[in-house]
This record gives C-alpha cells, structure tokens and sequence, in this order.
C-alpha cells in the first residue's frame, strides 16, 4: 500500500475536513465476502493510515451469519492492524468518506492473509512481464420490498418503478467517482444490474465494494433493503457478479489483432486457456457460498460450466470479441462470479489464472458454441467441458487438494476461506434452501 509521508498525511487530512467530511470508514472484505470496517473521525484520517486500527486474527474467520470458525491460525490472540488507503479515498457526502483497509501486522508488515495486498501483488506481477489488464464488473443486486406493477426482464417501466432509487444512486457514484455505465432492469424480479468501467484489477475491486456501500447507503433513503446474495428467494433468479478481464503486453491487445479463433492471440488463447483449466479447482474462492450452488445451475446464464465461446452465456469464459459495438475492445467475461466472492480475492485468482497460462503455454481449447449441457459425452470429452461443482462440499474438497489454490492463495488465506466456507456447510448444508436464503438474504449487504 502506498505509505504517504507526514506532510501528504495532514494534507489528504484537511482536505476530508475542508470537505465537510467528519467520518472516514475504512474497510476490508472478509473471506466470507462481507464486508467489515472500522470508523474514525476524520481528524484521525491520517492515523488510520499510517498506523491502523486494532483488529483481532478473528476478522478473518467471521462467517455470514457472525459465527467465528476459529482455526489454529485465527484466534483470539494478536492483533492485526487495518490501515485506510488515502489514496483511493472517496467522498460519499452528508460528511461520510470512505477507504478501502489493508491489513498489517503490529511490525508494519503486510499481512499474509490480506485479500487487498495479494491482488496488489499480482498487479505487480503483471507489471513485471510487462503486461497490463484491465477489469470491469457487473454487479446484480435484488430491492426488496418491490413496489408498482410486476416487474418485466429489461423492462422500461420496471425502472420507472424504482425511478428514484435509481437517479439517487447514479448521482452518488458521480459524487464518489464511482464510472457506472449502465443500469438496467435485470431478468429476475425487482432485480437491478449496474456495470462499472474497466479500470486497473485494483480499482476494479475497490469499484466492487463502493458499488455496494452506495446501493444500500441510498436504499436505506427510500426504505429499500439491497441484497447481494447470490439467491435472494429461492425459486428465484440469482445475483451474479461477473467480472470482464482484458490483457496487453507492451501496449498490444492480447485478445484480439491475432489469426486464431475470433481474432485471438497465441498469447490470449493461452490466457484462455488457464483460465479455463484452473476454474474446477477455484470455483470456491468465485462461488463458494452455501447458496452459490443454487445459482450455478445449467439453463442459468451462470456459467456451470468450465468452458469457453464467443458471446457464450452458458460458458464460465465468455469471449468478447473486438467489434465496433464493444467500444473498450476485447475481454473475457467470468460469469460464475457472485457477490458473496471477495472481490478482491476473485480478481487477483481471475489474473492469476490467466497469468498461469500465459507462463505455460496452455493450449486453448476447443471452442463450445452451444449451451455447455446440451453437448454428448463425446463433444463434451472433446472440448473439455467440465461441470463445475455441484455442491459446496465438493467445491471445498477440490479448493483444499488444489495445489494452483495453496500457491495462489497462500496457506493463511486457504485457512481462513476453508473455515468459513465449512461453517456454512456444517449449519445450512442440510437445511431447506427457502430458509437458509431467507436467513442469507442481506449477508452481503451493508
């Protein structure tokens, strides 16, 4: 994290305080996907910064429903520091700013366990080879109570009908610098999708976690409740949380301008590839929830399936190619993504998986050009499309006998996103989905 000095320090200080800010939230996401914080008044922006607000090892191993899955590493001993990031500070108005937190160890080192510092260790890493990616986010979200007439997939009055909601929000992510380029009434009932510009892998994170403070921060005004989970009513349809994932080396697009499929370069076919290949055993740090296998069902746009094709909707990688109708070029869309991902953590394995493919030379395979479950034993075979798990247990195991996940994640953050995950599956594993969803409803919220 950038360390300002004490001078920039009482600077970035006065001006919160100039702008009439008199609290500063700083927040991490946990490994369960919510997202904690802590508060200072404003005047206490630089010590939050340079020195952090105490935090026990338990914050890694809260649970949705505020259960502690203590494990041998995360106990009630120690303390670990959460520092604001004043450079990424966003003014959300009516005196109320808000920083996304690393967390730090009392002798200022970064902690292992931080999902914000191993994303902004891969950053690096693609620095390093001398290649950029750019990462843009879709975020589904469900208003309850829901108000007006029936609500129609895409309609335009079923906007009108939270027309308000709508203006207030789009005008608070103008306040707080927040790029939304589109908003649209989604397929599922009183269910909204916002799209964010594509930005650097660590904004885009960042852009994650504002979206989501600023669509229940403004819900709260209309008397609207905002969930983010990933099955708001059983029977219903879901929230996803895809991300779009673009690639240059030295300045070149690595998914378009190239003789393979849909333009693609040797270089994007491997990226492809990797991405492709490492999903099975990674589905839990994208869908991990008790809920999420609900959601990531064939026939449901979720991306069951761990596949690739162009514009296909059914495939976890949905290629984007470069056409005058996608104005920010080519990219790959991860559809399997829901909101009770950390996104910070989803992003940095998104890139990481990428970058693994690129390092090996992973073969691109074959392209699926219908609905994944759709193909015969022998397509499937031929094109290597897999099923992604079905269940959370099975998606646990593969998560803990994955060596790309022990490398990608590091053995505090495997820990820490096994244990929480397992409580869910020890509590409401068994239990009838309509009650677990309705006790799950607003985890993800704020």
């Amino acid at each position: 994290m950038p360390v300002l000095a004490d001078e920039e320090l009482a600077t970035a200080t006065a001006r919160l305080q100039d702008a009439g800010i008199r609290l500063l939230s700083g927040s991490v996401v946990d490994p369960a996907g919510v997202i904690r914080a802590k508060h200072v008044p404003a005047r206490r922006a630089g010590a939050f910064h340079a020195h952090g607000m105490g935090a026990s090892p338990s914050w890694n191993v809260f649970c949705v429903d505020n259960a502690i899955a203590f494990t041998p590493r995360f106990g009630v001993v120690g303390d670990m520091r959460l520092r604001a990031d004043l450079t990424a500070v966003r003014v959300l108005g009516d005196g109320l700013a808000w920083a996304p937190a690393e967390m730090f160890d009392q002798d200022a080192a970064p902690a292992p366990v931080c999902t914000r510092g191993l994303l902004r260790r891969t950053a690096a890493r693609l620095t390093e080879q001398g290649l950029a990616a750019r990462v843009g986010c879709e975020l589904e979200m469900v208003l309850t109570p829901r108000h007006g007439p029936g609500w129609n997939a895409y309609g335009l009055g079923a906007l009108l009908d939270v027309e308000a909601f709508v203006l207030d929000l789009l005008a608070a992510a103008d306040r707080a610098g927040l790029p939304v380029e589109q908003v649209h009434a989604e397929y599922g009932d009183s269910q909204l999708e916002i799209s964010i510009a594509p930005s650097d892998p660590l904004t885009a994170a960042d852009h994650v976690v504002l979206a989501r403070l600023l669509a229940c921060r403004v819900g709260r005004r209309h008397d609207l409740a905002v969930s983010f989970s990933p099955l708001p009513f059983a029977g219903g349809a879901g929230n996803g949380a895809h991300q779009h994932l673009s690639l240059t080396r030295d300045g070149q697009p690595l998914l378009s301008g190239g003789t393979g499929p849909h333009g693609l370069t040797d270089g994007g076919g491997a990226a492809i590839g990797g991405i492709v290949a490492g999903l099975p055993e990674l589905t839990a740090v994208f869908a991990g929830s008790v809920l999420s296998p609900h959601r990531l069902q064939p026939g449901h746009w979720s991306g069951a399936f761990a596949c690739w094709g162009w514009e296909n909707r059914e495939a976890a990688v949905r290629l984007c190619a470069e056409t005058p109708g996608n104005p920010h070029g080519a990219s790959v869309e991860l559809k399997c993504i829901d909101p009770s991902a950390n996104p910070y953590l989803a992003t940095a394995v998104f890139v990481e998986l990428a970058l693994d493919g690129l390092a090996r030379g992973a073969a691109l395979p074959p392209e699926v050009t219908v609905a994944p479950d759709a193909l015969t034993p022998e397509e499937a075979a031929r094109t290597a499309a897999v099923r992604l798990p079905a269940d959370q247990r099975s998606a646990l195991e593969m998560l803990q006998g994955s060596e790309p996940a022990r490398r990608l994640l590091g053995e505090e953050i495997l820990e820490a996103l096994t244990a929480v995950r397992r409580h869910e599956l020890d509590t409401y594993g068994g239990h009838d989905v309509d009650a677990v969803a309705e006790q799950l409803r607003y985890a993800w919220s704020v």
